[in-house]
């Protein structure tokens, strides 16, 4: 690949980075020197339980009891960690306070309640008094706690008071669809639920006390509803959040194995229900640890990742507060009142360390925006993105327009895993429209079709080896068949992620875009399953295919293809339909780009919709080998596409 050098670490900058003291620490404690970061690289992935033992010696992650073996089974999908380890998530996080107590952790700037802080004694006695209230509530280990709530310090408050119990915590974002949420929520049937019940966003008030009304009574598992009151007086059996809040309580965590449930997210496939993926205690806090390398954070930086709360980032953001930083949150409308509003948090905030999506990058460039003339970027030395390939002209759009000296350090990973493949290093320099390097302890590589490597080639990004972090279980999927098809089903005994790469000699790698059927929205991954439910649901819609055409250096664009119903006519009035109960079930953020009418959805013999063939074509494959006619049911709706494809092509 070989693009362009944009930036150059100093020797100094890297000798005093997170990574160069880990480096240091393998040496002095190990033995072992690496001639370069590929050959520790093979390292981290050869000797798994070395590499690991290291992250949590350097990192000196508490537990009431460590582990006797890091790395107890290595094969694929029934690895196992962490044995014998008694330890608390909360534990790393709430570390701090003792020593630090009245210096900030957070900083929290809303639309909704303006902008405050928290220092690290007031999130722990907050923490422990939320804990102490969620057990008078009858919250017991393993229980879930569900919430849906903007990225404000009460998410973060809630979670930690709930990871600290033993009990497992889910999350999502208030500007969801009520049916995508109950569809989340149903399946691990949560014994407690809070909410707030609106926010403003953009200027404008949202209201949500009807569709939380609604949640709830699709939840009779819940027994106790807290609730934020932002728009009116709380309901009648409702418990106030502050009324939780301001109980004196000692902090005092449960100790549970490394492979206790912490959390449940979702990543949704092409059919059936979001995937409730689990990940435990010990491997979050290992692959956090490890992350914060990565992107070399410290308890010296003021780190903020632009997020919402329905993204794996909000999670994720929990690594730098681990490493004694200050975490600050922005909740709100990032174009509102302007482009700068966020540029000008970075600046008022003295960042150190600012990320967010690839979108936002390359709104912000499309938007004439300069933050370098606009505001004072003097305290920023490193920016992060994820979330959807971050195109060439993007970076340099970052040096030239941002700052010129500055590391980017994009990654790519997923919700999946919760953590990132391939990352930043901050002793490499930086190539136009690269990641720099593969991540320790992450066997990434690039295979065809028949599961051959391939080097500098774009292939399927596949994981070889284990990780701490990778999914523990699919909750209700008893058998683990759904785990299994939707990782392990295509490479025996190898992980494939659905994306596609392509990695160089040299390690260094560019993510194309998805190469499954996934809808990506400025990094925030839907099933088209949940698509379908909410379109196909309509009395006027017959059918429906949605295609997802995100690709490296395009536009992500959304298609939706839909047949009406006998009779219905295909007009405005159909298309405005469809858009409402997209943005009623699902979000607005999944609102398609354009609605098409077909005739019917090309489907294979067994009735399954063809969009990962649909997809190619529309991509610029080859109509003659994207698809199998013979094996499809109706193969001569295929020319209804080829014909689109053909159009698309001439714009």
């Amino acid at each position: 690949m070989s693009a362009k050098v944009l930036w150059t670490p100093t020797k100094e900058r890297y000798d005093a980075s997170t990574m160069a003291l880990f480096e240091r620490f393998v040496s002095d404690t190990r033995g072992l020197d690496f001639e370069d970061y590929n050959a520790m690289w093979r390292w981290s992935i050869d000797d798994l339980d070395g590499f690991w033992r290291a992250i949590w010696d350097f990192f000196e992650i508490p537990a009431h009891t460590p582990p006797e073996q890091m790395m107890v089974k290595r094969q694929m999908p029934d690895m196992e960690w962490g044995k014998g380890a008694r330890l608390n998530y909360t534990d790393n996080i709430l570390k701090h306070a003792d020593a630090r107590p009245n210096d900030c952790a957070l900083i929290v700037q809303s639309e909704t309640f303006g902008r405050s802080e928290m220092t690290w004694a007031e999130l722990r006695d907050q923490v422990a008094s939320v804990a102490m209230n969620l057990r008078k509530m009858g919250v017991e280990q393993g229980d879930r706690v569900v919430a849906i709530l903007p990225n404000t310090e009460v998410a973060l408050v809630a979670f930690l008071a709930t990871a600290s119990l033993g009990a497992v915590w889910s999350l999502c974002a208030p500007d969801m669809g009520h049916v995508a949420i109950l569809d989340r929520f149903q399946q691990i049937a949560p014994k407690v639920l809070i909410a707030q019940d609106g926010y403003m966003h953009a200027g404008k008030q949202v209201d949500r006390r009807e569709v939380l009304a609604e949640i709830n009574a699709g939840l009779p598992s819940v027994a106790a509803f807290v609730t934020l009151p932002v728009i009116g007086p709380l309901p009648e059996g409702h418990i106030a959040w502050d009324q939780i809040t301001q109980n004196k309580a000692t902090y005092a965590a449960t100790h549970v194995p490394f492979e206790h449930p912490l959390w449940i997210v979702y990543s949704s496939g092409t059919t059936g229900n979001p995937k409730p993926i689990v990940h435990g205690h010990g491997g979050i806090l290992l692959e956090g640890s490890k992350q914060s390398l990565h992107q070399d954070i410290s308890a010296k930086d003021r780190f903020c990742w632009l997020t919402s709360s329905g993204w794996i980032m909000w999670n994720g953001q929990w690594m730098a507060l681990a490493q004694g930083a200050t975490v600050a949150l922005f909740d709100g409308a990032a174009n509102y009142p302007d482009m700068g509003v966020v540029w000008r948090f970075v600046s008022d905030e003295r960042l150190s360390y600012f990320g967010a999506g690839a979108a936002f990058f390359s709104t912000c460039m499309k938007a004439g925006v300069t933050p370098r003339a606009d505001v004072d970027l003097g305290a920023l030395r490193s920016l992060g993105a994820t979330g959807s390939p971050l195109s060439g002209d993007t970076y340099d759009w970052i040096y030239r327009d941002v700052k010129a000296d500055q590391w980017l350090a994009p990654i790519s990973g997923g919700t999946d895993l919760a953590g990132a493949f391939v990352v930043g290093h901050p002793g490499m320099p930086v190539r136009a429209g690269e990641m720099q390097c593969r991540a320790l302890g992450n066997a990434v590589r690039a295979f065809d079709e028949g599961g051959h490597e391939l080097i500098g080639e774009v292939g399927e990004l596949v994981c070889t080896e284990p990780l701490p972090s990778m999914p523990l279980y699919f909750w209700g999927d008893d058998d683990g068949t759904r785990l299994f098809d939707s990782y392990f089903a295509d490479y025996e005994g190898v992980w494939r992620h659905g994306d596609w790469i392509a990695i160089d000699e040299t390690g260094a790698s560019v993510i194309y875009g998805r190469s499954d059927a996934t809808i990506n929205r400025k990094g925030l991954r839907l099933g088209s399953a949940e698509i379908y439910q909410a379109v196909e649901g309509l009395d006027t819609v017959l059918d429906s295919l949605v295609i997802d055409l995100e690709f490296l250096g395009r536009d992500s664009f959304m298609p939706l293809f839909v047949v009406p119903a006998a009779g219905v006519p295909f007009d405005d009035a159909l298309k405005e339909q469809i858009n409402q109960a997209i943005r009623a079930q699902v979000s607005a953020r999944f609102t398609p780009n354009e609605i098409v009418e077909i005739k019917e959805v090309p489907r294979t013999l067994s009735g399954k919709k063809l969009e990962v063939p649909v997809k190619k074509l529309l991509l610029g494959g080859d109509p003659q080998s994207v698809v199998n006619r013979d094996s499809m049911a109706n193969p001569d709706s295929f020319d209804t596409f080829i014909a689109y494809a053909n159009a698309r092509a001439k714009t």
